[in-house]
């Protein structure tokens, strides 16, 4: 099973990390303010129990979240300079192996991922959080920067599908 690391404990971020534990998947949370790292403990503790919190780890480096991870999503703010300071940390840091997925409405995946000495295993996650944590239609829609490796998008179908979310990738277009 991948592992996955959470970059934000915010709404976003324990949504998710809770949905992936209840997966099964092995769960690195990480946030730097240590406020939300203990909300998002109470909170996956008062839902899952404390038997499936060995699942989830909290951690506050992203060093730490990212060392072992397979998947890694960052839930930082849809602006760009948020989205390109944390794809340069991550791309630091993280093996070389990890697929990074980033919710973005407003940014282009292929600019992004540009950004970064992976563009093949980017994927934009493009849904507001709110739209996501809803999750009525457990429909997800993914773009895909052009030179999408075919295990970026394997790991992100296999990751999207044990959620009980049906993912449909869409490459994007770059405008001319």
């Amino acid at each position: 099973m991948p592992t996955v690391a959470i970059i934000g404990a915010g709404p976003l971020g324990r949504w998710l990390a809770l949905e992936a534990a209840r997966a099964g998947f092995p769960v690195l949370l990480e946030d730097v303010m240590p406020g939300n790292l203990h909300h998002a403990q109470e909170a996956l503790r008062a839902v899952l129990g404390p038997d499936a919190l060995p699942n989830v780890k909290f951690v506050s480096t992203i060093e730490d979240a990212v060392r072992q991870a397979d998947l890694v999503i960052d839930c930082v703010p849809d602006e760009l300079e948020s989205k390109l300071e944390i794809l340069w940390l991550l791309d630091r840091m993280a093996p070389p192996r990890a697929v990074f997925a980033t919710p973005t409405t407003r940014l282009s995946i292929a600019d992004l991922a540009n950004c970064t000495y992976r563009p093949e295993k980017c994927i934009a996650i493009a849904a507001e959080a709110s739209a996501l944590t809803a999750a009525s239609t457990r429909q997800i829609l993914l773009r895909t920067p052009p030179r999408t490796a075919p295990e970026t998008t394997a790991l992100l179908d296999g990751f999207w599908r044990r959620l009980a979310f049906t993912p449909t990738f869409e490459q994007e277009v770059s405008p001319d």
